[in-house]
């Protein structure tokens, strides 16, 4: 029986590098996935001895159940699959590789259009008729989450002050509020909250009533007065955020950490929040 190290079955999406290296492989087992077909996926997953299957939390996975849990897709209205590879390289045994990546699922659903992701690692035995032996699969997300995190999402040399207050002069001119976004580059919900800020249904929203300041809190250890100032709670966690008025006024200040799981949050939950803080 292979034995494949607890290690490898850790997701490690914040140290990769994108790679635009294709894996033929991988090509198969998407087909099997869009067109929920449990023939075509039982052929891709070693049976004897049968593939590990984990949460990124080490929880095992039937293998059965892996198989309901992609199938099941189809039944939801699945249109299209799309997968981003965030790395691929050589797996932990002789023979093998490992490709660690994004699905992008398009449902199309009774109440409109939705999109889910799952990211995942998948450690495959290659040769003549390669098989899935491992994997790591997250849970369906309704926001992409980053494969990589931003280095320049908050610059530490950054007069947040400063860009407040520059800020809310823009935001004056163009009848618009302001969102401040504390938070760090260690933190990984604060990256899925931008890539949010940049979703196609979110976007044009943000942009048409809203400047967006991030403003850096370092290892808990920079301008912690300014969310004292904004009435922030840093202990409930980040990202948060506060909106202020064109003049300063303070509208909304995050209190029980509601966008520190953004991972967890949906589209609909965004845009909530931006009609309900917009200017009138």
């Amino acid at each position: 029986m292979i034995r494949i190290r607890t290690a490898v079955l850790v997701l490690l999406f914040l140290s990769l590098e994108v790679s635009a290296q294709d894996f033929p492989p991988l090509d198969r087992w998407k087909a099997a996935v869009l067109a929920g077909d449990d023939a075509a996926l039982r052929t891709i997953y070693s049976m004897i001895p049968p593939a590990q299957i984990q949460t990124p939390k080490k929880q095992p996975i039937a293998l059965e159940d892996e198989f309901r849990f992609w199938e099941g897709f189809e039944a939801q209205g699945l249109s299209s699959l799309k997968i981003e590879i965030a790395k691929l390289d050589a797996g932990p045994f002789a023979g093998s590789q490992q490709v660690s990546f994004e699905t992008e699922l398009h449902l199309k659903t009774p109440a409109g259009p939705k999109v889910q992701y799952v990211v995942q690692t998948q450690v495959w035995q290659t040769g003549a008729s390669p098989r899935i032996v491992a994997a790591v699969r997250g849970e369906p997300r309704r926001l992409k989450q980053p494969l990589k995190l931003n280095p320049n999402l908050y610059n530490p040399q950054a007069d947040a002050r400063l860009e407040i207050k520059e800020a809310l002069q823009r935001a004056g001119h163009g009848h618009k509020n302001v969102i401040l976004v504390f938070g760090g580059n260690w933190c990984f919900d604060c990256h899925v909250l931008d890539l949010a800020f940049h979703h196609p249904e979110i976007e044009p929203a943000l942009k048409a009533h809203y400047i967006v300041v991030h403003v850096n809190i370092g290892e808990y250890d920079k301008n912690l007065d300014l969310a004292e100032r904004y009435q922030v709670p840093l202990k409930k966690g980040v990202p948060a955020l506060a909106v202020l008025a064109p003049d300063g006024k303070l509208l909304y200040s995050q209190q029980a950490g509601e966008f520190e799981a953004a991972r967890s949050l949906a589209p609909e939950d965004v845009m909530a929040f931006l009609k309900k803080w917009q200017p009138r």
